[in-house]
């Protein structure tokens, strides 16, 4: 299985996208993974608050694993990241990628309702993945 694929297995397992993301790619850059599970914990759901989606979250701490010894470096990869990721997906905002505030309980509501976290969420977090994958190379 690729970091990819086991990234969204992750996220299929339960674990919350920023953890998926991050943890799928930490053991090949000397963080254990479940270090990775236990730092991603809290940035899933854009932190709760329907803010940066989780996935985007994950695969930024992916880069500063790789890239975080050198400011110039991390720089360009997180905006480069985050670049690609709007192009891709129309927003890094939870929020606006799902149509609906999650921070609310009618947002969640709506968001379980339209099967989102089982059906959308995993192609964020595939698609987050597939950048950072590119990207570390």
């Amino acid at each position: 299985m690729n970091s990819i694929e086991d990234a969204v297995q992750l996220f299929e397992d339960g674990y919350v996208c920023s953890q998926a993301v991050f943890a799928a790619f930490s053991e090949k850059l000397g963080l254990p993974k479940q270090q990775a599970l236990k730092i991603g914990a809290c940035f899933g759901s854009g932190m709760r608050k329907g803010e940066v989606c989780g996935a985007c979250t994950g695969a930024l701490m992916v880069l500063g694993l790789k890239y975080g010894e050198n400011k110039t470096e991390s720089n360009e990869a997180c905006v480069k990241f985050l670049d690609e990721f709007k192009k891709e997906n129309g927003s890094i905002i939870c929020r606006d990628l799902l149509g609906c505030d999650i921070s609310t309980d009618e947002g969640v509501k709506h968001a379980k309702d339209n099967n989102l976290f089982k059906e959308f969420c995993p192609k964020m977090v595939e698609s987050a993945s597939k950048i950072v994958d590119e990207m570390i190379l």
